[in-house]
């Protein structure tokens, strides 16, 4: 129970569900039971993203892949679908009832958008403080639609309009997002990612590490993507030289998303194709954990990213992570020991890294990050919203 009961807030939390499985469901679901410590939390949920069959990972919609649950006292509205009916009448009455002093809206597709600001405008005639919290300005993959790209340009203005505050992840993403939009005289908060270490309190499928226990397994997690550069990370792993491959392993666990099937190609063609594990699904929670648990270090040689939840994973595990210096990853791994950053699109630098990575095996580090300071820091900013709304005092000092 929350030991200041006077400052206990009434907050809404809008995001991702689990039907279409992904990094933003489990951050919605984290952030939420964060915040239900100290405060009356619910949660509205999108359901139904889009049609399935027009989603990149539609094989596994709606197929159970993680046992994470929503608190006990967290009321949940699951969920909204893109077409709305009945789906959207059920979220608003939920909001009626719910009263939230604060609706915190996760954003991260176009495909959301329309159904967002629906419910924004029902929070907004109840009195609630609206913040929008961005994972990143659009989807990669909806990026390169031109339409979905004039849509979102046109209509997440409208949505903004409605907030009172804003939170992004990396100075990267501000201002990225001030170039797009503005944030006009509304408040932004710099509030980075809290820790993905949801894997670490799942069971351990026995599926087992296929790399020898002498060598140092690297390991790929999360969808694969043409910004995600996995194929400069087989092209590096195809550099080592003969007479030393036997002290490396490389383990990828992901599926091709948009069509993106070059890295499997070159898996396929690679002459150290033997030393290499592929697992070409998206795994259930308790297979990623014991992935994880055999890996002796994470790479992600990204050529873009706002952020990313397989970094957050591999930091919740303490393991040694080799990172392109790309957008806000820089400013992720600040002060996380483990890191060794890397410029993107450099295969040659990249396989230089795999060698200091090696040394590095065996070793654990300390996550800088923390759901408690992420919640103070969420807190400070409802605090500042009230105060500019003359809901209540600023305290004295």
């Amino acid at each position: 129970m929350p030991t200041h009961i006077t400052e206990q807030r009434r907050i809404c939390v809008v995001g991702a569900g689990t039907r279409f499985l992904s990094g933003i469901s489990y951050y919605t679901l984290r952030l939420t039971n964060s915040l239900a410590r100290t405060h009356q939390v619910s949660a509205i949920l999108m359901r139904q993203l889009l049609p399935s069959r027009l989603y990149p990972g539609r094989e596994h919609v709606g197929v159970q892949l993680t046992r994470q649950e929503y608190d006990p006292s967290v009321r949940v509205f699951d969920g909204v679908d893109w077409y709305w009916l009945p789906s959207l009448i059920g979220a608003i009455l939920f909001l009626i009832r719910e009263r939230p002093h604060v609706v915190v809206f996760q954003w991260w597709t176009g495909t959301v958008l329309h159904s967002y600001l629906a419910l924004a405008v029902v929070a907004r005639l109840l009195g609630a403080r609206i913040v929008m919290e961005f994972h990143e300005v659009l989807d990669t993959g909806e990026a390169r639609l031109a339409p979905v790209q004039a849509y979102v340009r046109r209509v997440l203005p409208a949505l903004m309009r409605l907030a009172s505050g804003f939170v992004v992840h990396s100075r990267y993403d501000w201002k990225l997002l001030e170039e797009h939009y503005g944030f006009g005289r509304q408040s932004v908060a710099l509030i980075p990612l809290g820790p993905f270490d949801h894997y670490q309190a799942a069971p351990k499928a026995l599926i087992g590490r296929e790399a020898p226990a002498s060598c140092c397994n690297l390991l790929y997690f999360g969808v694969i993507r043409p910004f995600k550069g996995l194929e400069d990370l087989v092209r590096a792993f195809d550099a080592i030289p003969e007479d030393e491959i036997e002290n490396y392993w490389l383990t990828v666990v992901g599926e091709p998303w948009e069509g993106w099937t070059l890295p499997l190609d070159l898996i396929a063609q690679s002459r150290y194709r033997n030393r290499i594990t592929l697992i070409n699904r998206y795994v259930r929670d308790e297979e990623a954990a014991a992935v994880l648990d055999g890996a002796d270090a994470v790479v992600l040689p990204y050529h873009r990213s706002s952020a990313s939840g397989p970094l957050q994973v591999a930091m919740a595990h303490g393991l040694p992570v080799v990172v392109t210096r790309v957008g806000g990853l820089i400013e992720a791994v600040s002060g996380y020991e483990g890191a060794i950053l890397v410029p993107p699109q450099d295969p040659v630098s990249l396989r230089r890294a795999l060698a200091k990575v090696a040394h590095l095996r065996g070793q654990r580090f300390a996550n800088p990050h923390s759901w408690a300071d992420r919640v103070a820091r969420f807190d400070a900013l409802f605090t500042s919203l009230s105060v500019r709304a003359g809901l209540m005092k600023p305290r004295s000092t």
